[in-house]
């Protein structure tokens, strides 16, 4: 049986190996590289904690997220009353590639859902778990990550139909 220390050692690789990965779904969670790094940092040092308990379970990188979650929606409820940040981009220095666009767009219309459902949204799509895993992460029933996916994938589609992105106007030719 490896002792503690052989354990503790297990978490930096761990951290290693999936920091990439965790850093990318805080980022959709939160918006904010940030806030996303603190996000990460906060459920990883809950999880150190445990770590001779959590290394032991089959998939760890599901406890790390379902502690990502829990912790972003513990954060969402702190600053309620708060100010809430918007992603605002200058026109005069927006990127002149559509895609690069159409992804600060998505990703501003993702922070206006709710946590929770952006939480089912990120983990389903953006980190292609199947729905049982998501439920798992998210503490709730599989129907409830359909519904939650379902009415998020609608939100986004109206909230990107009712702002699409402006087009370039045509060159106007001289004569």
């Amino acid at each position: 049986m490896p002792s503690a220390s052989d354990e503790e050692d297990g978490f930096p690789v761990f951290v290693q190996q999936h920091w990439r990965s965790l850093n990318r779904t805080a980022f959709l969670l939160t918006g904010d590289r940030g806030q996303a790094e603190d996000l990460v940092q906060s459920a990883l040092e809950k999880v150190h904690r445990h770590w001779p308990k959590v290394s032991r379970m089959d998939a760890p990188s599901d406890y790390v997220r379902r502690a990502m979650v829990t912790t972003a929606i513990s954060w969402r409820r702190r600053r309620s009353y708060g100010e809430i940040p918007s992603l605002s981009i200058d026109p005069g220095t927006q990127d002149p590639y559509e895609q690069i666009d159409q992804r600060a767009q998505l990703i501003a219309a993702l922070r206006r859902l709710p946590v929770r459902m952006r939480a089912a949204l990120v983990l389903r799509y953006f980190e292609d778990l199947p729905e049982a895993e998501v439920a798992a992460a998210l503490g709730c029933s599989v129907g409830t990550v359909k519904s939650q996916v379902s009415r998020g994938l609608q939100r986004l589609r109206e909230s990107l139909e009712s702002s699409p992105l402006p087009r370039e106007a045509p060159a106007v030719r001289s004569v």
